[in-house]
């Protein structure tokens, strides 16, 4: 980018001009023109919790108020099959007693069931000799199996093509005949080389031998449909009793007699339920399909003793894809909580497919009865998003709309003084925290771009407006996401954000890092979006409460300093320096800038930090200070508190222009450009002898520096009297110098230097230059206005249109008007520019 297109965004000259110009190019040369600079500041610093706690130290929660972050779980706290409560009713025996083999089952995490009548008789009627096909209908509570991400289902099928291989049946001359249980890919199970084949008709007349991993499978048939009569393929209760007994038992049956001890028993059983969980899953069993449920998930709670985090995690998964509910759901998220509160076991989730069951989990339409395994659900991700090696693996699992979706649900089901309300904030100090980790990532803020991300965000903090861990969480993720141009356009197109800002800021005004993070948001929408900075003024209370945030942190609070440690801003200085930048980019809006300026408390604030604070001791303090001065100095109404103090203003300019600060001397020459219109601080300067350190600046070979100095000085000549003393400072050769050096690269800057140049010469050209300056600067005029020349100096198409803009506005018309001049080497007939 050129030096013409950074200026676009930071000033305008300051000089007294000749003749409005007409805005016949304003799209182009609008921003080039601007005297209202944006503040732009660091980001807040947020130091990481090295413990791995459900609520960290900082928590405004009281211990006795929150759930634990520690306990001790094993398998009897799981529910047995004679935990389940009764139904309430005496059936009475049925005359009708069902032929299939298969006993009925206790399922440890089944709702009790209804009774049911006995079948039509005359249904086995109508089948012409086949056999009847009762229907098995999910219980109507649970959760639905877990639906895995893309990338879950090709690490599943790739697992499933190793692992899961159907058993031979007898000596593998008589093959199964009949209908696979193979459910379409299309559903979301794992594949593998060959479909599982079961009995169909009828049953062959040879046992079915166990099945074992080492058991390749020799044939398969094409799978068929089944009929789908609730949300679920129904199986054949006979073939799934053979398949139970065929490839289920004897991996239940290794699960059971396998040695338990040593990582090679605990690579073994982590294996065995690799493939148990394929199986089921190419059988579509999984969820509350499957007829022997309670055996299954009998066998697997009393591994959970085993006590690996590994064969823990394997059993988790599984488990959940069973969709357990209840205690049952409950005390699996615990124990998955409890693996992940040890970094070490970061790797084991890194090589499990976990994460996208426990965010299946989180995408339950009714999270609220689940509410306390949902924490503990979202407390795993949070602490797995605290490992930037993890977090690829958490976007990629669709974290992200899923904990927004989540916290919309939250929101609109929960409302204060809803039953759920507190562990509601529970859950979402958790999930604020995680995406507050996972926007780092750029593949995770696409989400923030539509209609949901940020609204969610905004009605979190308007709901639990009161509980400082989700605000604070939540004001992180904002401060986040809008340092990038994107998300902070669509964060300000969002105008239910400017009130609930505003409130919180109310409300908290004595909680630091909320109050910081919520001002640099502002601070960031303000800088770039005009329409946010004429919502944020025409919020209710707006101005009353930046104030009153200004008056609260204020005061001193020097941080600790060690020998040799650089300066660095305490707490509530940092603080000011975002509250100020606000108060500067809020003042570009014309009403806004008109009404700051005329507010004497405001401009006093403002030059009460100039005054108490050294530019040595907090220089980012101090700049912004001086750019908010020098953005409400561009006003120049009747009622401005800073026309009313423009010497106080310029004393407190001038300490500035003579530290050591290289930005504090550029502030300071801004300011002194917008001051420099009134005679009095015109006078001020030459009595102080600062037009020498103006004349020397021109020296600094710097665009910016230089642009602000010629504000200052075009301003100066002006004045008859203030001519002398600049040409006895060499302001004549410094110009030209300026000129030829950086004219050809800011067609703005150069037209300024012809302007000052011009105002020098009011006195006769033929007494201001020596016949060397006039012989250059001829030379560099008529070569600065040869069109040819500048069409190839611009050749680039990308700055051809900025720069001749700025040519033919800024410059042409200027640098012909001084050429004539020096030409003609006579007295002026016009006044000065």
């Amino acid at each position: 980018m050129s030096s013409v297109e950074k200026k676009c965004d930071k000033r305008e000259p300051f000089y007294l001009s000749p003749c409005p110009k007409s805005k016949t190019s304003a799209e182009i040369i609008n921003e080039a023109r601007r005297s209202l600079r944006v503040v732009s500041t660091r980001r807040p610093f947020t130091p990481k919790d090295d413990q791995r706690h459900l609520f960290g130290q900082s928590s405004s929660r009281t211990a006795d108020g929150r759930p634990p972050s520690a306990f001790s779980l094993y398998a009897r706290h799981f529910e047995e099959p004679d935990s389940r409560p009764g139904s309430g009713k005496r059936l009475s025996p049925l005359e009708h007693k069902p032929k299939l083999p298969v006993a009925p089952d206790d399922d440890p995490d089944a709702p009790p069931s209804l009774p049911r009548p006995p079948p039509d008789p005359l249904q086995h009627r109508r089948g012409s000799g086949s056999r009847p096909r009762p229907l098995k209908s999910a219980p109507p509570t649970g959760r639905p199996p877990a639906r895995p991400s893309e990338d879950h289902m090709k690490r599943r099928a790739s697992d499933c093509a190793e692992l899961c291989r159907p058993a031979p049946c007898g000596d593998g001359n008589a093959p199964l005949k009949g209908r696979s249980l193979t459910r379409a890919q299309s559903q979301g199970d794992c594949e593998t080389s060959g479909p599982l084949r079961l009995v169909g008709e009828r049953l062959s007349s040879r046992t079915s031998c166990p099945a074992t991993a080492e058991s390749p499978a020799k044939s398969s048939v094409p799978a068929q449909g089944a009929t789908d009569l609730g949300g679920g393929e129904v199986k054949d209760p006979l073939e799934e009793s053979v398949f139970w007994e065929t490839q289920i038992a004897p991996l239940l049956q290794q699960l059971e007699s396998d040695p338990q001890d040593g990582a090679a028993g605990v690579e073994r059983l982590c294996g065995a339920c690799r493939r148990l969980h394929c199986m089921l899953g190419q059988a579509d069993l999984l969820g509350r399909r499957c007829g022997r449920r309670g055996v299954l998930l009998r066998a697997l709670f009393r591994l959970i003793d085993v006590g690996s985090a590994r064969l823990t995690l394997e059993l988790a998964e599984l488990i959940l894809a069973l969709s357990v509910s209840g205690n049952n759901l409950l005390n699996i998220c615990k124990l998955v909580f409890k693996i992940s509160r040890s970094e070490n076991n970061d790797t084991l989730f890194q090589n499990n497919s976990i994460v996208d069951s426990l965010v299946c989990v989180l995408r339950s339409e009714d999270v609220l009865p689940a509410a306390e395994a949902a924490l503990y659900c979202m407390g795993t991700l949070k602490f797995l998003s605290g490992n930037r090696a993890l977090l690829r693996a958490l976007v990629a699992a669709g974290c992200v709309p899923a904990l927004l979706r989540l916290a919309g649900g939250l929101t609109r089901d929960a409302p204060p003084g809803h039953a759920h309300f507190t562990v509601s904030g529970h859950i979402l100090v958790q999930l604020t925290a995680t995406l507050r980790n996972l926007v780092d990532l750029p593949e995770a803020r696409p989400p923030f771009l539509s209609n949901q991300g940020f609204p969610a965000l905004c009605a979190v903090l308007r709901h639990h407006h009161g509980d400082k861990d989700v605000c604070t969480n939540a004001a992180r993720i904002l401060s986040k996401l809008s340092s990038y141009s994107e998300c902070c356009t669509a964060l300000a197109s969002f105008p239910g954000c400017y009130g609930v800002f505003i409130e919180l800021l109310r409300k908290h005004q004595k909680k630091q890092d909320l109050v910081l993070r919520l001002v640099f948001t502002l601070g960031n929408l303000t800088a770039k979006n005009a329409d946010a900075r004429e919502r944020l003024w025409a919020e209710p209370g707006a101005l009353d409460t930046l104030l009153g945030l200004f008056l609260s942190y204020r005061g001193p609070d020097a941080p600790p300093q060690g020998p040799g440690d650089p300066p660095r801003p305490s707490e509530r200085e940092d603080v000011l320096i975002k509250l100020i930048r606000v108060l500067a980019n809020l003042s570009i809006h014309p009403a806004a800038g008109t009404a700051l300026a005329a507010d004497g408390q405001c401009v006093e604030l403002l030059l009460s930090v100039l005054e108490l604070r050294a530019v040595e001791d907090c220089e980012e303090l101090v700049i912004n200070a001086a750019a908010a001065v020098n953005n409400l100095s561009f006003y120049r109404e009747e009622g401005s508190s800073v026309r009313a103090r423009e010497l106080a203003v310029a004393q407190l300019m001038l300490q500035l222009l003579l530290s050591r600060s290289r930005a504090g001397m550029l502030e300071a020459t801004r300011v002194f450009g917008n001051l420099s219109q009134s005679r009095t601080v015109r006078d001020f300067i030459l009595q102080h002898k600062v037009h020498q350190f103006l004349v020397t600046l021109l020296d600094s070979k710097s665009p910016d520096v230089c642009f602000s100095a010629c504000g200052v000085l075009v301003n100066l000549t002006a004045d008859r009297d203030k001519r002398a003393p600049l040409r006895e400072e060499g302001l004549i050769q410094k110009l030209l110098e300026c000129l030829r050096d950086l004219g050809p690269e800011d067609w703005q800057l150069a037209g300024l230097l012809c302007q000052t140049l011009w105002n020098s010469t009011e006195d006769g050209a033929a007494l201001c230059y020596n016949e060397q300056e006039t012989a250059s600067l001829l030379h560099l005029l008529t070569l600065y206005l040869d069109e040819d020349v500048i069409h190839q100096w611009h050749a680039g198409e990308d700055v051809r249109e900025v720069q001749r803009a700025c040519w033919e506005l800024e410059f042409l018309p200027v640098a012909q008007r001084l050429r004539s001049r020096i030409q003609s080497l006579q007295e002026p007939l016009g006044g000065p520019c």
